[in-house]
């Protein structure tokens, strides 16, 4: 056996390790979002009970293992060296795809992506060899491919994620209509069957989608339970009802609790117990074919001819195997951040009410509002007025679930929970190729427009998200195919140096993607975890006026440096760096002003009032920043002439006293110490002579013919913009000094009231 045949192996089981963590950072959604959505609990209690469900259906996924082997391409096609880079593509690509859109927060079929990677995989090495043999040697490219199935598998996929969102919408409304919000009262007598049912669609799924055909489950009991399936469903419904009513009735228990954590374990262990071949199968496919080899060798014959046939046979995984895969998975779920990414990603898609939207407007979602506008107005026209009436009247939200701070409530969670088991069951038990991703999310997406959550405020952009998605899952095919077939062409042209290479770029993205994902955190970090005191807000605000102040400083600065020596590298970096900084300030407004305002005490208003404007002044300061910093490049990089030395000399001056007035604003903001905040507004106004003597001697320069057109243009800019950003930054400091000092009153005020 060669020693890059047993490299591979290693990388193999590396990469399992991190597919299991991207993987499970991915899926979790699928089985996260309800309970999440609804804070049905806290979240502890939830990845609790989910870790639970994982291991069970980690131990029951050995019968899954077939599909990497043998379910896309026929393995007795290809020899040992092919199977090796098929299964080596297939894992690269998988781990930098799935943790590409875990970055993004964007769930995705990992289901679809495994299919996609081997057949692009396969495909391609199929292609080499037909390309580089002799013809009539090595059949067409029907004998290695399992076209049949694959093209069953992806037709499935598409039709259950218009059959998911549909029952989402329609069950949902009638559930709302049913129960409506104030769903207390009407839930106390119909309680128990609803959960009766919801109880028996979980069993149902748990048993046929999670377990059967598992190692776990005889063959037997299996037929057993498929000939007398009605008489156990109703069995359980029977049971369940009853059990429910005496939780509810004798105990208090809110037992809609209980079906949304009953749901979510019963996801939680399907999704261990079918999408566990989707982490670790290729790699387990791998080591087989690799002892298969090995014992080929050891009798003498030549593994670089060997035709892996023996893959179709039926395979048994190592339980200890499965368990381990299963504890690594559960780590993933409580330690990755990303998980939590793409979770909130759906959360806030199905959000009942306004709040932050983390996608924009396009005009196909625009259009799409327009359109339901439409049909919604002719909807209600044909109706009479008293059925319109009685549906507002069911779908209005009372006060007290506009002041809940959970996303949805328990109803729509124990709706979405139970529909995605019903609908998986269907597609199984009907031997149906899905996505258990697709079908959760189209669901809830269905539950949360029936149920009236996209508003006119809001619906298109949680269009856009949804679109957004959509497109994704569709970009997940094709770009497995794609990456997987040039992954596996690399890997054939350059074998040993194209392996090596491999593994290295596959480092360098997932260290990049990190990266990145920790940047887009940080943003969205302004939107969480601010804090209510006054007070508190007060420090959080000093250390980011004084962040952005230090850096426009030295920005200003250097732009100012970079114009006068025509240095082109370094206006451009700094033009980025500004651009960088107006962003930030901008995203500052639209994720953090109105968290922050709704989670201010409320006699803490002229708190809030005085933060707006804060916001305000430092994005103006932000954006005359930004147009210094470009025109100055574009002069530059247009290669216009430069400035003139008395021009220089002007602009050196103006900023050896902007810089005097920034660093004074950076100190104040670094202590919190205004008393030295008129002599900054003295200076000010020692600028603004300065800026006007300027402007009269660049005047005289023009009558002069002393300077161009376009340089009058960029150097009188430069003034202009600079006296803006002197004037807002000393609104900004008016505004954070009556900030602080309304701050500190509002604290010595509420001590007062504690100590009475």
């Amino acid at each position: 056996m060669g020693n890059i045949y047993l490299f591979i192996l290693i990388v193999l089981v590396a990469l399992a390790v991190v597919d299991l963590i991207v993987g499970v950072s991915n899926d979790a959604v699928n089985f996260l979002n309800s309970a999440i959505g609804s804070k049905v609990t806290s979240r502890r209690v939830i990845l609790a009970v989910a870790s639970g469900g994982i291991l069970a259906g980690a131990i029951s996924s050995g019968g899954m293992m077939e599909i990497a082997r043998s379910g896309v391409f026929h393995p007795n096609m290809f020899s040992f060296p092919d199977i090796m880079i098929i299964f080596f593509a297939v894992m690269i690509t998988d781990v930098i795809l799935l943790d590409m859109f875990n970055t993004f927060g964007l769930p995705t079929s990992t289901t679809v992506s495994l299919i996609f990677e081997l057949l692009g995989s396969a495909v391609i090495v199929a292609c080499y060899k037909i390309w580089t043999s002799a013809p009539g040697t090595v059949g067409i490219m029907g004998d290695y491919i399992n076209s049949g199935k694959a093209l069953t598998i992806i037709s499935g996929i598409l039709v259950s994620v218009v059959v998911a969102f549909v029952c989402g919408s329609v069950i949902m409304f009638l559930s709302r209509l049913l129960f409506s919000f104030r769903y207390k009262k009407t839930f106390r007598k119909l309680g128990a069957i609803w959960c009766g049912l919801a109880l028996t669609a979980i069993a149902y799924f748990t048993l046929f989608k999670g377990m059967k055909g598992s190692p776990v489950i005889s063959k037997d009991f299996a037929t057993w339970l498929s000939d007398n399936i009605h008489i156990m469903l109703l069995a359980l419904f029977a049971g369940f009802s009853i059990i429910m009513a005496i939780l509810q009735h004798v105990f208090k228990i809110n037992i809609l609790k209980i079906i949304v954590l009953a749901g979510t374990c019963a996801l939680a262990l399907a999704f261990a117990g079918n999408d566990m071949v989707n982490f670790i199968g290729v790699t387990m496919a791998g080591i087989s074919s690799y002892e298969i080899a090995s014992a080929h060798a050891a009798s003498g014959g030549n593994i670089e001819t060997l035709m892996m046939g023996d893959l179709a046979r039926p395979v048994t995984v190592s339980t200890l195997y499965l368990l381990v895969a299963g504890a690594v998975m559960v780590l993933a779920l409580w330690f990755s951040k990303k998980a939590k990414t793409v979770t909130e990603t759906e959360v806030n898609l199905a959000r009942q009410g306004e709040g932050i939207e983390r996608f924009g407007s396009t005009p196909a979602s625009r259009a799409l509002v327009r359109s339901a506008r439409a049909l919604n107005r002719q909807f209600t026209a044909v109706m009479p007025k008293s059925i319109n009436r009685f549906i507002d009247r069911r779908f209005r939200p009372t006060a007290d679930e506009k002041k809940n701070k959970a996303p949805f409530d328990l109803i729509r969670a124990s709706v979405n929970l139970t529909v995605s088991a019903l609908l998986i069951s269907l597609a199984t038990s009907l031997k149906l190729p899905l996505s258990t991703t697709y079908v959760t999310f189209m669901v809830a997406m269905g539950s949360s427009l029936s149920d009236r959550a996209w508003g006119r405020e809001s619906a298109v952009y949680r269009i856009t998200g949804v679109l957004t998605v959509i497109s994704g899952w569709f970009m997940t095919a094709l770009i497995a195919f794609t990456v997987a077939s040039i992954v596996g062409l690399a890997l054939m042209w350059g074998k040993t140096i194209a392996i090596v290479g491999m593994v290295i770029v596959c480092i360098f993205l997932l260290i990049q993607s990190s990266l990145l994902h920790k940047r887009r955190a940080k943003r969205q970090q302004m939107a969480e975890g601010l804090a209510d005191a006054s007070n508190s807000l007060v420090e959080k605000c000093n250390a980011d006026m004084y962040d952005a102040f230090r850096q426009m400083s030295i920005i200003y600065t250097q732009t100012l440096k970079g114009l006068a020596s025509e240095d082109r590298k370094r206006l451009k970096k700094l033009c980025s760096e500004a651009r960088g900084l107006y962003r930030t300030e901008k995203e500052r407004k639209t994720y953090e002003m109105l968290p922050t305002l709704d989670k201010l005490q409320d006699d803490a208003v002229e708190t809030g009032h005085y933060y707006v404007q804060m916001l305000d002044y430092l994005s103006e300061v932000s954006k005359s920043l930004m147009y210094i910093t470009r025109i100055s490049f574009d002069y530059i990089d247009n290669n216009h002439t430069g400035l003139s030395q008395k021009q220089v000399a002007d602009l050196e001056t103006i900023n050896r006293e902007v810089s005097k007035v920034y660093d004074a604003i950076v100190e104040m903001l670094r202590t919190s110490d205004f008393s030295n905040f008129d002599r900054v507004l003295a200076k000010r106004d020692s600028i603004f002579d300065l800026i006007a003597d300027t402007i009269k001697a660049q005047i005289k320069r023009v009558k002069g013919n002393e300077s161009s057109m376009r340089n009058s243009i960029l150097y009188l800019d430069i003034i202009n913009e600079t006296k803006a950003m002197v004037l807002q930054a000393r609104n900004l400091m008016k505004a954070q000094r009556l900030f602080v000092g309304y701050a500190e009153e509002q604290k010595k005020s509420k001590g007062k009231k504690d100590k009475k």
